[in-house]
């Protein structure tokens, strides 16, 4: 493999030295340019280089348009924009132009060798994927249609991978073109969509489809951590620092080093935390409580909310600053309602996974079951639709759903008002899981808990009614 080289584009001679001198020692061949002519005649004249640093300001015009050009003509080169410190605006115009990741002068050369390597391994990846397979023999394989080259491609890892996120509607499809777009990049990811919409799974999928894949992948509900406790798990803190602190311990900051943090819930956030968060995102260093002395941090920041976080910048409840700096990229998530086409895939592909979970065969869906579910409106959206199928399999006598094992004409029948309104403004989930403990507990009584009679009675295995009694601790 020929040496990789880098394009490194300043006006200043003495930052040109001193970028050359540092990729250099990481093994590059570096070619230098001192403004956006000489720039492009590097590219027009041999296009293949593994990255490109190109500083903001330039004599004869802005980094900017580099970043715009070899996104669209050049998209398989990483570019990164030197930017001036505390051009916080610039990083995140950069960005969203296509700007694989920056770095901030004074540089700081950890930091650079941590993005260098980062692009290094995402041309790496490149390389790898256009890699032609290994073809046993001479002879060329006989020529397949396109159904058949489609079941082959499975071969292929960012298939697989993109094949978690299951449907074929116009809407999944998008999704899917858009993360592979995000996983090249660096940039802050913010994912909106409704509760139940595969949020988690999609940043799962960022980090996984790009160079980060192999180091940690860390995930926290920010709306599940006690406001007293939040700046201790998010940067750690040292021993003695506080009452009960009585061992060092490491952030989620700490824990992704390298890798992706995932902040589910953002909006959940206090604003306390939240000037904290935007230090760390713009410093990228954090310090344990208690710490005399800052950590370093390489860590690509992904973030959720099934709330609209615009409405909460304008009612003051979540800092304008730190929103444009998380939603450099936005990345929607559709509902169910959204992509109804994908509810027969969905639900079948679900039962599978129940009877490998159960231990028994997969129940199939009869026509007026799949319509009932194609015409059901979702608000817990795939998370509701396991839930609907669980519950179908438990109730079902047969082999096959039936539109009265969906039971979904109770479930749009709270016992007070609407829906939306269910005693004790209780979550979807746990409003399905009460109902499904509530039938396990009739069907005991109605067998004098008889366990092997109450599974016969309510049509399913004596294996898959222990799975849930002790799911839901029914003794």
């Amino acid at each position: 493999m020929s040496q990789m080289r880098a394009l490194v584009v300043d006006d200043e001679p003495d930052l040109r030295e001193l970028l050359d001198i540092t990729l250099s020692r990481m093994g590059l061949d570096v070619v230098t340019a001192e403004d956006l002519s000489s720039a492009r005649r590097c590219l027009t004249e041999d296009p293949d280089f593994a990255l490109c640093l190109t500083d903001m300001r330039l004599p004869d015009g802005n980094g900017l348009a580099l970043i715009k050009e070899i996104s669209r003509d050049h998209e398989q080169i990483p570019v990164a924009m030197i930017t001036a410190y505390g051009k916080v605006d610039d990083a995140v115009t950069a960005l969203k132009y296509g700007a694989f990741d920056f770095v901030s002068k004074p540089v700081d050369l950890e930091v650079l060798r941590n993005l260098v390597r980062t692009a290094l391994k995402l041309r790496q990846d490149d390389e790898e994927k256009a890699a032609p397979a290994k073809v046993s023999g001479d002879r060329k394989a006989p020529p397949t249609s396109a159904d058949q080259r489609a079941e082959e491609k499975p071969g292929d890892e960012k298939s697989l991978l993109l094949n978690r996120l299951i449907g074929e509607s116009d809407a999944i499809q998008r999704v899917r073109q858009t993360i592979t777009k995000l996983a090249r990049s660096q940039a802050p990811v913010l994912i909106s969509g409704d509760s139940g919409t595969g949020k988690e799974l999609a940043a799962r999928l960022i980090h996984d489809l790009g160079p980060r894949a192999e180091q940690p992948f860390v995930a926290v509900n920010c709306g599940a951590i006690p406001s007293e406790l939040m700046e201790s798990e998010f940067f750690g803190h040292i021993k003695g620092s506080f009452t009960g602190a009585d061992a060092d311990k490491e952030g989620l900051f700490q824990a992704a080093q390298g890798g992706t943090l995932f902040l589910d819930e953002v909006a959940d956030l206090p604003l306390p935390m939240q000037v904290k968060l935007l230090r760390v995102i713009q410093e990228k260093t954090v310090r344990p409580i208690g710490g005399r002395s800052e950590t370093r941090i390489d860590v690509r920041i992904l973030s959720a909310s099934h709330k609209a976080l615009k409405p909460l910048v304008e009612a003051g409840d979540f800092r304008n600053d730190l929103y444009y700096r998380l939603n450099v990229i936005e990345l929607h998530m559709p509902s169910l309602n959204e992509r109804r086409s994908d509810i027969r895939i969905l639900a079948e592909h679900f039962l599978e996974s129940i009877g490998e979970q159960w231990g028994e065969p997969p129940r199939n869906l009869g026509k007026d079951a799949i319509n009932a579910l194609t015409e059901h409106n979702f608000s817990g959206n795939v998370r509701e639709l396991v839930n609907i199928l669980q519950r179908a399999v438990t109730l079902c006598e047969g082999d096959e759903i039936t539109r009265e094992d969906l039971s979904l004409d109770a479930e749009s029948m709270p016992a007070e008002g609407s829906f939306g309104e269910r005693p004790d403004d209780r979550s979807l989930d746990d409003y399905i899981e009460e109902v499904e403990k509530r039938i396990l507990e009739n069907a005991l009584r109605e067998a004098r808990y008889n366990k092997t009679e109450a599974a016969r009675q309510l049509g399913i295995t004596f294996r898959s009614l222990r799975y849930k009694l002790k799911k839901y601790d029914i003794e």
